[in-house]
């Protein structure tokens, strides 16, 4: 695919937004547990909550999780009780994931007046994972470290790096290069925290097959600057400008055989862990006789970290 002519602009991305979600501060917009495979090899149960707060700062092109953010701060002590409000309904977890949409240590996102509130909600935990901007990496994340290992509990930051495609990265409006993942990787590992990413597959402007290759060049990238785990998600619309690209053929959502590939080849790299994201994933294939076992293996390679025998199907010839 070709490269538009200049970069899509912040008001842009801006003007072709649809309405956003309509919140409640004291809750959060959902929450779940499910069972992951850590860095150790053992399968335990993950707590992850998705914190209504303000907006993340940064216009990326292909995000569409502001939709369940706020214009405003939210008030000091709402993420507390939006925490509360899931672990009160969740099954016991030994991990928790606090997702806020955007960057857990922007202080206009999550106030850090929370920060002790916090700590107390998730001290039962084994570890606490975050996302944050490679470019927000600074003393917070050692000071919030810090908190959590005075009971015991382990930082884990989630790092997007989406592509390491020089002339794709730039375009996706995040504000960052891959040298600027790189340092802050360098300097959260040297301090002790754990790393995982995230990275897309098919992002705008490249086809099917340069969507399977930049990607596994990406996951090799995060291995090489440290990180654990890479979670690759598929690129798909909802959030405007997507639509657009798509409309003027330079954005087209993955295969759902991309996602499979990308996984086995990933895996048989043998250095971290490897997961595919498969929210959705019905989106990426039209088989409806195939859909469900292929996105339960991808499920299950995703616990087991081995490649399982694919699934072969007599109707789209998957397999």
């Amino acid at each position: 695919m070709e490269l538009p002519l200049s970069d899509i602009s912040d008001r842009e991305i801006l003007d072709a937004r649809p309405a956003r979600n309509s919140l409640d501060v004291d809750r959060p917009y959902e929450f779940l547990v499910e069972p992951e495979r850590g860095a150790d090899g053992l399968i335990e149960h993950v707590a992850t909550i998705f914190l209504v707060n303000r907006e993340c700062s940064f216009r990326c092109l292909m995000c569409d999780l502001w939709k369940n953010t706020t214009v405003k701060s939210v008030p000091v002590g709402a993420i507390p009780q939006q925490i509360d409000y899931a672990l009160e309904r969740s099954p016991k977890a030994q991990h928790a994931k606090l997702y806020n949409s955007g960057n857990f240590f922007d202080a206009k996102a999550i106030p850090k007046e929370d920060w002790p509130a916090i700590v107390e909600r998730v001290r039962g935990f084994k570890s606490v994972i975050v996302e944050n901007h490679p470019k927000l990496c600074g003393d917070g994340c050692f000071e919030f470290r810090d908190m959590l290992a005075v009971h015991g509990v382990e930082l884990e930051i989630a790092l997007g790096l989406e592509t390491v495609h020089p002339e794709v990265l730039p375009r996706l409006n995040k504000q960052m290069t891959a040298e600027d993942f790189a340092f802050a990787a360098e300097k959260l590992i040297a301090a002790g925290i754990r790393l995982r990413t995230f990275i897309l597959l098919r992002p705008p402007f490249l086809s099917e097959e340069e969507g399977i290759e930049w990607a596994l060049k990406s996951i090799e990238f995060a291995f090489e600057a440290g990180v654990s785990c890479c979670s690759v998600v598929g690129t798909r619309a909802g959030n405007g400008i997507m639509e657009q690209l798509e409309n003027d053929g330079l954005f087209q959502s993955p295969q759902l055989s991309s996602l499979e590939d990308v996984q086995e080849r990933g895996l048989n790299l043998g250095v971290g862990r490897v997961f595919i994201d498969t929210w959705d994933a019905q989106q990426f294939t039209n088989c409806v006789e195939c859909a469900e076992q292929r996105i339960q293996r991808i499920a299950d390679m995703n616990l087991s970290q081995q490649v399982i025998a694919r699934i072969k199907c007599q109707i789209c010839g998957a397999g």
